[in-house]
């Protein structure tokens, strides 16, 4: 008898304070969540966003010679062909310049108008491709990869398969001055709008 009034003596408390089971809660329901919901960074079905890569300037590099070699107007697409021999860091000078002329208002004197008569200018929007090979730089080729990577086969059954292409392309200019945020996207390698990317891809701009 006197065991169990030392148990329940007025004035103290009996079982566990209130705080303890509360903190106790919020960890249990902390872990619960952390165990059951998925990692982001580990669902399927979604692609990082690229972040721009910083390569230094290298002020000794020989700018780029480079040609035109094919004009797809309505698709506002442009390939360019620069020397097989040509370095990553000349066909990121080549794209930088590219950019130097757009924001001059000069790529005109570079590169053929894409959208001629345009209120925002003859290249407000454009994808310019740049390739080694010129056999990649042909009409059909660029179309491919202007329709990206998800587009039905049956649209161009006889050209280059996208993911050959893809893997040619050196260097890749997006303009969209639609897009007042981001008008100007630039890389090595190429990434369609649905986040496919060549095996050398790297986001410059």
């Amino acid at each position: 008898m006197d065991t169990e009034q030392d148990h329940y003596q007025e004035g103290k408390r009996a079982g566990v304070h209130p705080i303890v089971v509360i903190f106790g809660a919020i960890v249990g329901l902390w872990l619960f969540i952390w165990l059951i919901v998925p990692n982001p960074k580990h669902r399927q079905g979604t692609v990082p966003e690229s972040v721009p890569v910083a390569i230094p300037e290298d002020p000794d590099v020989a700018p780029v010679m480079f040609k035109v070699q094919a004009t797809i107007p309505e698709m506002n697409a442009i390939s360019v062909v620069v020397p097989s021999q040509a370095t990553d860091s000349q066909v990121i000078g080549l794209l930088k310049r590219f950019r130097d002329a757009r924001l001059s208002n000069q790529l005109s004197t570079l590169l053929p108008p894409t959208t001629p008569k345009h209120k925002l200018g003859e290249h407000a929007i454009a994808d310019i491709f740049i390739f080694s090979d010129p056999r990649y730089a042909a009409i059909d080729v660029v179309r491919v990869l202007a329709r990206g990577a998800h587009a039905p086969g049956e649209f161009y059954p006889q050209a280059v398969p996208f993911e050959t292409a893809m893997e040619q392309v050196r260097g890749h200019y997006r303009i969209d001055l639609n897009d007042t945020g981001n008008p100007d996207h630039g890389s090595l390698g190429f990434a369609d709008e649905s986040g496919v990317r060549s095996k050398h891809y790297r986001r410059m701009f």
